[in-house]
């Protein structure tokens, strides 16, 4: 693995017990300039998991807790009228910070939701006319109960193709468990967490992942993976051009991380239950079979021939 993102995720092993794969495909999130969506129950360690990162990562970490009476000037801000020099001034929101944790996103209403959209498209937000940049690297990290539905607004199918991963946590295995309770007994560990790496550094391993080759042969699996997602009948709505390239760009990151400049067959067959599954709608005939979309998509990746991959 490279040395950089390995001192990450150790670091961020300091506090989050026994989940690398999770803390191994946020940081491939973070790679991309993507953001994550957190599915799971309460007490995990979704937030902490978010804390954690933007601790190790020294950046700015903001919190908003979505509930219905939450307004979109919360989340981009708004404009305030100075009669001191008669001119409107700019107010920051919660999204203007490097990482923005979306707590229980789906108890916000969907206008609340939407003024996240633009965010996350084009790390920028647009107040009365005027737009402002976000700060680099600029990601976000919702989380939503799947359990739950009272008092929930389903997230937008636009707005769930803008999350360039859905992970769930799920409960610690008993001997993590153990490791936790004795970790966090006496004091949070999260408290004593050093940087390790400065914003400039993740930006810099932002452009290194840009440079990871990619062969027409893995590209055309991927095409053909996404095909077949708008072809299968268990599918209503497959993934959009916008889920192709986030596979594209997962797969390459996951090389990167590996320490390979080269994508491989497997990089792309690991991402794509994570990049893929929530991107598609399944029928209803399918739902009352109790499939999931990580099922559909595991199906997919079965009957999609793998090319031969030649280094």
């Amino acid at each position: 693995m490279n040395s950089i993102i390995e001192n990450i995720i150790k670091n961020m092993e300091k506090v989050i017990v026994g989940k690398r794969d999770v803390l191994e495909k946020i940081v491939i999130a973070l790679l991309n300039d993507g953001h994550v969506l957190i599915e799971d129950v309460p007490g995990v360690g979704k937030t902490k998991t978010v804390a954690t990162l933007a601790k190790t990562l020294d950046g700015d970490f903001n919190r908003i807790q979505f509930t219905p009476d939450v307004m979109p000037s919360d989340v981009v801000g708004f404009s305030m009228y100075n009669p001191s020099n008669g001119s409107f001034e700019y107010r920051k929101g919660a999204a203007m910070c490097n990482f923005l944790l979306a707590d229980e996103i789906n108890r916000a209403s969907s206008k609340t939701q939407s003024s996240l959209l633009e965010a996350m498209e084009e790390a920028q937000v647009t107040v009365d006319g005027v737009t402002y940049k976000l700060p680099k690297p600029f990601m976000v990290l919702a989380t939503q109960n799947p359990i739950e539905s009272y008092g929930t607004y389903i997230l937008p199918e636009a707005q769930m193709d803008r999350f360039f991963l859905r992970l769930s946590i799920g409960y610690p295995n008993k001997s993590e468990e153990k490791r936790i309770l004795d970790r966090f007994e006496s004091e949070n560990p999260l408290t004593t967490l050093n940087k390790v790496i400065t914003k400039e550094d993740v930006i810099k391993l932002q452009n290194e992942v840009k440079e990871v080759k990619v062969s027409d042969s893995i590209k055309m699996y991927i095409l053909d993976i996404v095909e077949a997602t708008r072809k299968a009948k268990e599918i209503t709505l497959g993934v959009s051009p916008r889920g192709s390239l986030s596979l594209l760009r997962a797969a390459k990151a996951l090389a990167f991380i590996r320490g390979r400049d080269f994508v491989l067959p497997d990089d792309v067959q690991e991402m794509a239950v994570p990049v893929l599954a929530h991107r598609i709608i399944v029928n209803s005939n399918i739902k009352s079979q109790s499939m999931s979309q990580e099922d559909i998509i595991k199906q997919v990746l079965k009957i999609v021939e793998v090319p031969i991959f030649q280094i």
